[in-house]
């Protein structure tokens, strides 16, 4: 796995879009796609600066292959890295199912939201002289 195939895929595993991660670096989104694409040589202060975006440091970065992701999360009180070894396809699997419970669960939320509305609307009604 090359620099920028590891840099694709640490964004991805945080769910960032492309140009939310060129807002992160301070710069522009095609100069960022470039960097992913392996169109251009990207310089070490750089790397140092993408490194800290996601919350690692360069050797993790650069030594992240195959078999070896890192894994974060955290709240306001606690943060936490592991090394999980696990295949980036299976990961891009759980990845796709986790995204497609999240849009159910939208589905879910605006339903509840218009039957909300709707009982609101029969309520005002009744409410009516």
């Amino acid at each position: 796995m090359n620099v920028s195939d590891k840099i694709r895929f640490m964004r991805q595993l945080k769910g960032w879009s492309q140009e939310e991660m060129a807002e992160k670096l301070e710069m522009s989104p095609n100069g960022y796609a470039n960097i992913e694409r392996g169109e251009t040589d990207v310089r070490f202060s750089r790397l140092e600066q993408i490194a800290d975006v996601f919350g690692t440091n360069l050797t993790d970065l650069m030594s992240f292959g195959e078999r070896n992701i890192l894994y974060f999360f955290g709240d306001n009180n606690r943060h936490v890295l592991q090394t999980v070894n696990t295949s980036p396809e299976t990961l891009m699997v759980e990845l796709q199912k986790h995204q497609i419970l999240l849009e159910q669960k939208d589905k879910e939320i605006q339903y509840l939201k218009e039957i909300i509305d709707l009982l609101k609307k029969t309520s005002a009604q009744e409410q009516a002289p």
